[in-house]
């Protein structure tokens, strides 16, 4: 009996899967783009790169004002948006699809930064839960709005932000190091489950960025910390991403070294992590203090 050769499933181009090794690379123009925590910072920097490549993008934030100040900058639309609540993610979804039509790319970037009060899981429960809901659930409520529609039409975009502390990990600051852990994890589920669906996954990790998070506030560069990358730079890196369709989108590519040194041995790792905390310590008196990433 001659068994017949399997078709590939709908949303497939014949041998290309989540790499993209054949066929048409993801194109932005006239392509509709939502993107969460777009008001400043990285956010911004891609809402206004990715506008230039011809897409219709809408963003979403808590601080409205910004927003929209961001979205008509752009010829989009900037709403106020709580990533943390399901209804005001597909209300967004909604209003996108009213003024642009179904979403190609939704970009979940918001995010936030606390440092634990003492050790380890000091932290306030409030805060552990903020961590969670901001940076995994807005995630998942977002891929609950798009996905259905990508899956019917076998094509789409999740563009996820993460961190290098989803990596490696975050010195001071638990509830981030484990919750953007988990968001990389989830990242993995959608690509593995969703490839054969037409539909690409990107996590984007990088480490310090000149972004208020890390207390610069008018996007000004350090002169003391070399390794501190500018908004644009690394919204130029995500759009080379994309349309490349990398899963791991590395805006610091010394963190690919780091992971190849941490997974080859952990024990390693783990000591040397302990060493540089000790370190900050010395200088800086505490964890808590911003001005780590200029040490790292």
């Amino acid at each position: 009996m001659v068994q017949k050769q399997a078709r590939p499933r709908k949303g497939i181009r014949a041998g290309q899967g989540q790499s993209g090794e054949k066929g048409d690379k993801m194109q932005l123009k006239d392509k509709t783009v939502i993107i969460t925590g777009g008001a400043q910072g990285i956010g911004a920097a891609v809402a206004r790169r990715f506008a230039t490549e011809g897409a219709h993008v809408v963003i979403g934030d808590l601080d409205g004002d910004k927003a929209a100040v961001v979205g008509a900058e752009i010829g989009g639309l900037g709403l106020r948006c709580d990533v943390t609540q399901e209804a005001d993610i597909l209300h967004l979804v909604d209003e996108t699809r009213a003024r642009f039509g179904p979403v190609d790319l939704f970009y979940s970037n918001a995010g936030l930064g606390r440092w634990e009060p003492d050790h380890a899981a000091s932290a306030s429960n409030a805060d552990w839960q903020l961590n969670w809901e901001v940076h995994v659930m807005s995630h998942v409520y977002a891929a609950r709005a798009v996905l259905p529609e990508m899956i019917e039409r076998s094509s789409g975009y999740l563009l996820q932000m993460s961190s290098a502390a989803g990596l490696l990990n975050q010195i001071g600051n638990a509830a981030y190091s484990a919750t953007k852990h988990a968001a990389v994890g989830f990242a993995e589920s959608l690509a593995i489950s969703h490839a054969n669906d037409g539909v690409r996954v990107s996590v984007v990790c990088p480490q310090y960025v000149a972004t208020p998070l890390l207390g610069y506030e008018s996007g000004e560069m350090p002169a003391d910390a070399p390794n501190v990358l500018s908004p644009d730079a690394v919204a130029e890196v995500i759009l080379q991403g994309v349309a490349q369709e990398k899963f791991l989108i590395l805006p610091h590519p010394e963190v690919a070294q780091f992971i190849q040194f941490k997974t080859a041995d952990y024990d390693r790792w783990l000591a040397t992590m302990v060493d540089l905390r000790g370190k900050i310590i010395g200088q800086l008196g505490s964890t808590r203090d911003i001005g780590m990433h200029k040490m790292i």
